[in-house]
């Protein structure tokens, strides 16, 4: 495990990335004067579940937005299977593979839950329209007893479930989800994390921003913390978990 303040080694000068998975090499964020995001550098391999932690106003929120495409980096580089995507605008992205649930779901309340999901496809993407409305609907069975209900009138829970749906409609291979257990009650919590696990064993890569942090490292191989923009410790959860710095702050309730 990498001590604060050291970022990931960024290789030799002028080589290559490995094509496959997400990759954030230096990456710099401001809004106006003020840097939010310093110097991260992490990684997501094909397949991997990785937990990005960290106290409110750590710029975790912002590394997604980075990636998706929502705010530009002022410095850095993120490359995904290989393909750099300075200047790539968010529904490229999304057609890359890159998938995001926002932090407060951004359903359309006056819009029924098909409907979002709806929206949420990417033709020629990916199985039909039809076939990925069968497979959200059988990953979350409410939805499909909802799914004429307008999304404003669903429960917290239930828009979370739609939010994460949505995200699939687009066949994602890299699903962010920033704080996906925000406001949810611990049973609905639980219910969330098995299917989040279930999407990993379908080979679903996914990098999770979370304050709940005994589930997240539950879930996640790897974890990083971020603090006041930077990363101060990684390393295998397992590693997280018995860290001094991490027991103290987090994990102590």
């Amino acid at each position: 495990m990498r001590e604060p303040h050291r970022s990931e080694p960024h290789g030799a000068r002028g080589r290559a990335p490995a094509a496959r998975g997400l990759k954030i090499r230096g990456l710099q964020v401001r809004y106006g004067e003020f840097v939010v995001v310093q110097d991260v550098s992490l990684t997501v391999a094909p397949g991997e579940i990785v937990a990005l932690l960290g106290p409110n106003g750590a710029g975790k929120t912002t590394t997604l937005r980075a990636v998706h495409g929502i705010i530009p980096p002022v410095d850095g580089e993120i490359t995904y299977e290989g393909r750099a995507l300075h200047g790539m605008p968010t529904h490229e992205r999304v057609a890359l593979g890159l998938g995001l649930v926002p932090e407060g779901r951004e359903l359309f309340p006056g819009m029924t839950v098909e409907e979002n999901l709806e929206l949420g496809h990417v033709p020629g993407r990916g199985p039909a329209l039809a076939d990925s409305l069968a497979d959200v609907y059988r990953l979350f069975p409410l939805l499909r007893e909802r799914r004429r209900q307008q999304a404003g009138t669903l429960s917290g829970g239930e828009q979370q479930m739609l939010a994460i749906g949505r995200a699939l409609m687009a066949a994602p291979t890299l699903l962010m989800l920033d704080e996906p257990s925000l406001g949810l009650a611990p049973r609905i919590v639980d219910l969330l994390y098995d299917t989040l696990r279930l999407l990993g064993e379908r080979g679903l890569a996914l990098l999770i921003v979370e304050q709940y942090v005994h589930e997240a490292l539950a879930l996640a191989a790897r974890g990083y913390v971020l603090e006041s923009g930077r990363i101060v410790l990684h390393g295998p959860s397992a590693q997280l978990r018995e860290h001094p710095n991490l027991q103290q702050t987090y994990l102590s309730v």
